[in-house]
């Protein structure tokens, strides 16, 4: 008897010392990944790292398929084809791979899409765009600086009539957004994020007029003075509505100061920048003048 209490004994001491506490590491990855599907992607991305069992459940079609824009196939089959055929990428990498700046149109355009809110942002260079008088250097200049993203912008030293014209013909997805004109006043010098601002002149007389149309239809006008010196501000023009997703969609703009009773001078032209209005607009700003 005293032999089997010593090996009874024995045996709890075995089952004690093996025992661990259970972490998340233990959970099976497709209850894991069911969790996953109601985070923000850089969530999951961060949760992807602390463990393999995490990182594996973060790669489920699943979780990215309802994060992705409906047309993601059109939209990765246009801007991914240096990956070769998407068929062969699972849904992670598609949104990771739509998440890196393309250029197109001989690189005059960039789109993106928001890694935390998944909305498409686009950006046109003012080489993308028609300006009146930009080939003559008494009116204009091509000035390189690390304050665009397109590194160069276009400098205005004076001039009676601007007239700034420009058009992209892009598949957005479904929604609701905004379009911003780029510019500063004062000309950007060779340090970084420094502006002369001596010629600047005539831009507080008339305001200048900010336009666009939408091949659905929809349109808007708005009017800014131009004060501030030396910032680079974005002058909202307005906001339209794209119901088809799988249909191009033509949208023309146009920045105007035709009031040939004065000149104006000392304008930086940098971009137009086009987004999701549903994503965090000041950070969509900041990262759009950055590479």
């Amino acid at each position: 008897m005293g032999s089997w209490l010593s090996s009874a004994t024995t045996d709890r001491s075995l089952t004690r010392s093996s025992e661990r506490p259970l972490g998340l590491g233990d959970i099976p990855e497709n209850c894991l990944a069911m969790v996953l599907a109601y985070l923000d992607p850089p969530d999951i991305c961060n949760l992807a790292r602390t463990s393999r069992s995490f990182h594996r459940a973060s790669s489920a079609d699943f979780i990215w398929e309802p994060k992705l824009p409906e047309n993601y196939r059109i939209l990765s089959e246009k801007l991914m084809s240096y990956k070769g055929s998407c068929e062969c990428l699972i849904k992670k990498e598609i949104y990771a791979g739509l998440c890196c700046p393309v250029r197109f149109s001989s690189g005059r355009k960039e789109v993106w899409m928001d890694k935390e809110g998944g909305g498409i942002c686009m950006l046109v260079s003012w080489k993308g765009m028609k300006i009146t008088g930009i080939d003559d250097r008494r009116y204009w200049s091509y000035i390189p600086t690390l304050q665009s993203r397109f590194h160069t912008i276009a400098y205005l030293h004076q001039i009676w009539w601007l007239e700034v014209e420009g058009d992209v013909d892009f598949e957005l997805p479904a929604g609701r957004y905004s379009l911003y004109f780029r510019l500063k006043l004062g000309r950007p010098s060779n340090k970084q994020c420094s502006t002369t601002t001596h010629q600047i002149h005539g831009w507080n007389i008339k305001p200048v007029r900010f336009q666009f149309s939408v091949s659905n239809g929809e349109h808007a006008t708005s009017e800014h003075f131009l004060n501030e010196q030396g910032k680079w501000l974005r002058y909202h023009v307005g906001d339209f509505v794209i119901e088809n997703s799988y249909k191009p969609t033509k949208i023309n703009f146009s920045m105007t100061q035709i009031d040939c009773t004065h000149q104006k001078g000392g304008l930086s032209l940098d971009s137009v920048f086009i987004c999701d209005n549903k994503l965090d607009m000041q950070e969509m700003l900041y990262h759009a003048c950055k590479d």
